[in-house]
């Protein structure tokens, strides 16, 4: 059984505001030299009951001529994580306006990033989505060069551009250029990684029964995965100041075992949980975590996913090795890139930096399971916590945020 959901669910209508994670094969299949379409399952709806009164579908702004592509971050579409998701809102929003499905490819490394990009300019696509901190130079690039073209950034702000739009490389970057001018068509979208790691962090020490929580991030070089772990420990020293919070990270400089390697993951929390005794494990690493996740419930301690709602993405209640996650930290991925074609669609898009968190409900926690009793303060905590981020009256991170 799951119970209600905690979190924020379901992505509001919004307005733009001005202000990562791969998976799978160690080896990625080389990317096709024309984009295909992800293969998809779809459930079909239930049928009405004779009496149900019809519901209207939502009304949206139709665009059949826009042509949309996807470029992942390395690993696989399917990779249950980052790349599908994100690639699910394309599907979504293309569905919406009644647009073709979107084409992917996905890239076998990080030199691939910019021709794959410029597969989709040269076959003219009117919106290309590219997913991941790792893509956001390329996609600068790309969109300074194609003004034409909406560019959506998933998880690719806050921008840092010169003053001629380029990508702000220096060493003691400015970040001098305003990207909602000189980019006026690349939507960079970002999320407070630190408000959803704090829920987790009070579920985390809500549940620990010893006062000794783990964290184990894919990499420290990418501020999204530091804010998520410094989230968590303020949220569980929310809930028990005296409490242990253990951190870690797989790798310092290798990003395809940072977040494409469960083996590393798991081989990493194996040791990881052995010597810190902690009995709550939240892990920041893609793919990688799937093998922290495996190597929590292994060692029969509570597993927190990242992202989207593990449970439900890792199919937990029957495959094995997954029955210990609890929750998960949510960034709502879908909704957000789902969100940024309909408005595209409507001609009411604007390009910048475009922040979601829990003021637009674009952050939250997955429901639980029934793995582990939550007490009933913890849920309390957490609304009374949701509430004052969305008043803007909680910290949850500390001034150095994003910096390990």
């Amino acid at each position: 059984m799951r119970t209600r959901a905690i979190g924020l669910s379901g992505l509001v209508s919004l307005s733009l505001i001005a202000s990562a994670c791969a998976g799978a094969s160690p080896t990625p299949t080389p990317a096709p030299a024309t984009p295909t379409p992800a293969p998809a399952t779809a459930t079909p709806a239930p049928a009405a009951s004779p009496t149900a009164t019809p519901v209207p579908s939502p009304s949206f702004a139709q665009a059949p001529s826009l042509k949309i592509g996807v470029v992942t971050d390395v690993g696989t579409v399917n990779d249950h994580n980052f790349n599908q998701y994100s690639y699910e809102g394309a599907v979504a929003g293309a569905k919406d306006i009644g647009a073709a499905a979107p084409q992917y490819v996905v890239p076998n490394s990080a030199s691939d990033y910019a021709p794959d990009i410029q597969q989709f300019v040269s076959q003219s696509y009117n919106v290309i989505v590219t997913v991941g901190f790792n893509l956001t130079n390329d996609t600068i690039k790309a969109a300074k060069a194609n003004p034409n073209i909406w560019f959506i950034g998933v998880d690719q702000a806050p921008l840092c551009i010169t003053p001629t739009g380029d990508p702000d490389t220096a060493a003691t970057p400015k970040c001098a250029g305003d990207p909602a001018t000189l980019l006026p068509k690349f939507i960079a979208i970002h999320y407070e990684e630190d408000q959803a790691g704090y829920l987790a962090g009070i579920v985390a020490a809500g549940v620990s029964k010893v006062g000794k929580v783990g964290a184990i991030g894919g990499i420290n070089l990418v501020p999204a995965v530091v804010r998520y772990i410094q989230g968590y420990e303020l949220g569980a020293k929310s809930v028990n100041p005296s409490i242990q919070v253990d951190t870690g990270y797989v790798t310092s400089s290798d990003f395809t075992k940072a977040f494409d390697n469960p083996g590393a993951g798991n081989a990493y929390a194996k040791q990881f949980i052995a010597q810190k005794g902690d009995d709550v494990m939240f892990q920041v690493a893609g793919s990688t975590g799937n093998g922290v996740l495996q190597a929590a419930c292994s060692a029969n301690i509570v597993g927190i996913g990242v992202d989207v709602d593990e449970w439900l993405s890792l199919n937990a209640a029957t495959a094995p090795g997954y029955s210990c996650i609890l929750t998960s930290a949510e960034k709502h991925l879908s909704t957000s890139v789902e969100s940024a074609v309909q408005q595209i669609a409507a001609n009411t898009a604007k390009g910048g930096n475009v922040l979601y968190n829990a003021a637009n409900d674009g952050i939250g926690v997955a429901p639980f399971t029934s793995s582990v009793q939550v007490p009933a303060a913890i849920q309390t905590d957490l609304q009374t916590a949701l509430a004052a981020m969305q008043a803007g009256t909680l910290t949850t991170c500390p001034t150095n945020c994003g910096t390990p």
